[in-house]
């Protein structure tokens, strides 16, 4: 995430639909990556406030502003559309009249528009579901009701299903627990389900395919056998130095979404801290930096030395951030530990992430992809 202002100069956050200072209607622009201030043309339409673009784009409010998604992204004028592109991708929602589940569909649709804000900046394509494109992204957003099949959180052929139980603190405390997790949040299920998406957009029946395979294992050992002999063996005993988690020793297409989700983890809470200015390279830390032997590949050699500055100021990061956890009697916010196998795997994802970016001739926000650490 990135910090954003209002034209009155007060800081704004990404689910603002207001300033809290001056009361100006708040908005996102997806467009732009744009977060502001709006100011109406008396037509229902709206500018962001100070926008230097000439003549300044118009845009509606999408519907569901003030239904129980909370959605403030802005529908570029002239589009036919009356939701915006985060809430078009969502299919299927809970019955709202229940209880609980007005609440638990704004969390997880603010949990989606994070989600989507880093795919977009990044340069990554996000191709809905359609006709056209049957295995296109979209979402189901459902609730596990009496004497009905249970719904699982999941993703199959561009389809991901999160159960809206997961956006109550006390069904996720629960099912940490019983599963050994250590962690378990609405936005971790959606950046591991929308990996196993980008799995088959970016790696499967591309040039990466025989690379993945190299690296995180055969896709093709059956996946129902996998799952069996997790649940009834667990993880190896040495998962620790050569996976991010023990879920992610299941199946080689789990070791790729766990760790597509810590990428996401790690860069998006990079982007969001070198926004607010914090330097990592004054922290009073002694640490093992990694080094270019970690890496996937070294060239183009840029890169390469940018995808280890941010490795080794999360390391860092995430040593404070536990620490100050504690200091308040709270569990780790990142209670994992990175190895050198998990690392390489990190930057194998990167190079397909640049790759794709390249071939779509986008790039990321000014400034994202140079992530200042120091």
């Amino acid at each position: 995430m990135k910090t954003f202002q209002c034209a009155c100069g007060q800081p704004l956050f990404f689910d603002n639909t207001h300033c809290l200072a001056c009361r100006s209607e708040v908005a996102y622009d997806p467009t732009s990556h744009a977060l502001g201030a709006l100011t109406s043309h008396g037509d229902g339409t709206w500018s962001l406030t100070g926008d230097a673009r000439r003549p300044a784009p118009r845009f509606w409010f999408c519907e569901h502003r003030t239904k129980a998604a909370l959605c403030n992204w802005l529908i570029p004028d002239g589009e036919p559309h009356t939701a915006c592109v985060s809430c078009r991708l969502t299919r299927t929602i809970p019955d709202l009249t229940r209880p609980r589940n007005a609440k638990r569909l704004a969390d997880i649709e603010s949990a989606k528009r994070r989600l989507l804000f880093a795919l977009q900046s990044w340069g990554l394509p996000i191709g809905p579901r359609s006709a056209d494109n049957p295995a296109g992204l979209v979402f189901d957003f459902l609730e596990s009701l009496p004497d009905e099949p249970p719904v699982l959180t999941g993703h199959a052929g561009g389809l991901i299903t999160i159960n809206v139980a997961e956006a109550d603190d006390d069904y996720r405390e629960q099912h940490r627990d019983a599963l050994s997790e250590p962690y378990r949040t609405v936005l971790g299920h959606l950046r591991h389900e929308i990996g196993h998406y980008y799995w088959n957009v970016l790696v499967r029946d591309t040039a990466w395919l025989p690379r993945f395979r190299e690296l995180f294992g055969d896709e093709r050992a059956d996946y129902g056998e996998a799952l069996q002999r997790n649940y009834r063996e667990g993880p190896p005993s040495d998962w620790r130095n050569r996976y991010i988690s023990s879920y992610a020793t299941m199946h080689p297409w789990e070791d790729w979404a766990e760790s597509w989700a810590h990428y996401m983890h790690l860069r998006s809470t990079l982007q969001t801290v070198a926004s607010y200015g914090i330097d990592t390279t004054k922290v009073r830390l002694q640490i093992t930096p990694f080094t270019a032997d970690v890496l996937y590949r070294r060239e183009p050699a840029a890169s390469a030395g940018m995808f280890l500055d941010w490795m080794n100021a999360w390391v860092v990061l995430t040593a404070v951030l536990n620490e100050t956890a504690r200091s308040m009697g709270q569990p780790d916010i990142y209670p994992f530990v990175m190895n050198r196998a998990v690392v390489t795997k990190l930057h194998f994802i990167q190079c397909v992430v640049e790759e794709e970016a390249e071939r779509g001739q986008l790039s990321a926000a000014p400034g994202e992809l140079g992530l200042a650490t120091g």
